[in-house]
């Protein structure tokens, strides 16, 4: 077609024109900009991770421990994240660690926080079984406090079925 390379040069030239007010001489925000403990502090994302901080146990070993439903039954896959935390937790024994546990399951409110307790229990005393100090270790049910996401598909009521293991006295990273 005749003239159609003159037409996709305007209509590029048309672009360019439209799209250079885009640019702003607003200062953009810099990790030397960004205040080191304000909400939009840059994130390690477990890069230059200090051994023995909260973000080397949650990078490097994790704290979530999942359940089926109505369960507080470990399985092989939580006792792999739990004898992790162990190996952890005897090379820090300065940290302590607070096992919370969580339920979106039928029943009850009362019955998801009896529950979710169970959950915590059942994770404090594998923790306790394989040497860690039971002084170190404190657990509590939530029930359904605290949701990861309210929703009635299974796949995502299991995100609710958990413990998290955080640990208390970590060097800050």
């Amino acid at each position: 077609m005749p003239g159609s390379k003159a037409v996709i040069a305007a209509a590029c030239l048309a672009f360019a024109a439209l799209t250079s007010g885009c640019a702003s001489n607003k200062s953009v925000a810099t990790p030397e900009t960004i205040s080191a403990d304000g909400t939009n502090a840059p994130v390690g994302g477990g890069l230059n991770v200090t051994p023995g901080s909260e973000e080397d146990f949650q990078v490097n070993v994790g704290r979530r421990t999942f359940f089926k439903k109505s369960s507080a039954s470990l399985d092989s896959t939580a006792n792999e994240t739990l004898d992790k935390q162990v190996a952890w937790l005897s090379q820090y024994p300065q940290v302590q660690v607070k096992i919370q546990g969580f339920a979106d399951d039928p029943g009850s409110e009362s019955q998801n926080v009896a529950l979710s307790q169970k959950r915590a229990d059942a994770v404090r005393n594998y923790l306790i079984s394989r040497g860690v100090s039971a002084t170190r270790v404190y657990a509590k049910g939530y029930g359904t406090q605290r949701k990861v996401r309210d929703c009635a598909e299974l796949a995502c009521k299991s995100q609710n079925r958990r413990v998290v293991t955080n640990p208390q006295n970590a060097p800050a990273s």
